[in-house]
């Protein structure tokens, strides 16, 4: 995942916030295909009305999915893909990853259709680190990561056989970028100025006032 898998004008954290905005496609992915260790949750939706004004706590609602060591994948692999540069903060501090497991907890159809995906990922991505490194993948170095997540961060990998990874890998990346580009830190990355008190409009911009024929 180097910086030179994008065009040279455009950083692996600017493709990323285009993303975001395309953060609704994770209803593409189906669970359908994957299958590691992951029973149905049984337990009861919160309805129709949450207090959307309360403060709630990483299983609140319901029990949590990952266990300590597909957590220290997952904290791991969202840093990778969201890693702290010199104004905004990694994917870790800002609750990505328990975004991610109270996400593929909630018993509901989408959410459990994602479930598998993510926990075959964060499977395939331990079991590769030992093959290459004899390590798990929390363990290794950021550039030991970028080489095992390059081999599957391709809609269409060079290798036929890790097409299957490939989407799970995609399912972890566009659930890293809505889970961090919908807190104050992405938002504040973003650049989105909603929802602030402003103490007066500005006017347009002249060349945009010119360019759509108003001056």
């Amino acid at each position: 995942m180097s910086e030179e898998s994008f065009p040279p004008r455009l950083s692996r954290r600017e493709a990323l916030r285009w993303v975001a905005v395309a953060t609704a496609s994770t209803a593409f992915f189906s669970g359908a295909a994957f299958s590691a260790g992951a029973a149905p949750k049984t337990a009861q939706p919160y309805g129709t009305d949450p207090l959307l004004n309360d403060t709630y706590d990483p299983g609140a609602f319901w029990p949590l999915t990952l266990d300590a060591a597909q957590r220290r994948t997952l904290v791991a692999v969202c840093d990778l893909i969201i890693p702290a540069d010199e104004k905004s903060p990694a994917a870790s501090h800002v609750g990505v990853p328990d975004f991610i497991d109270e996400w593929i907890s909630a018993p509901y159809p989408s959410q459990q259709a994602h479930r598998p995906v993510v926990l075959e990922g964060l499977k395939w991505l331990d079991e590769e680190s030992r093959r290459r490194f004899g390590k798990l993948f929390h363990e290794l170095t950021v550039t030991q990561q970028s080489e095992i997540a390059d081999l599957v961060c391709a809609v269409e990998p060079k290798d036929p056989s890790l097409r299957h990874m490939s989407r799970a890998f995609a399912l972890l990346r566009s659930l890293t970028v809505g889970g961090y580009y919908t807190t104050p830190a992405g938002l504040k990355d973003l650049g989105f100025v909603g929802n602030v008190a402003l103490p007066a409009f500005p006017e347009a911009p002249r060349e945009v006032l010119q360019k759509l024929g108003l001056t």
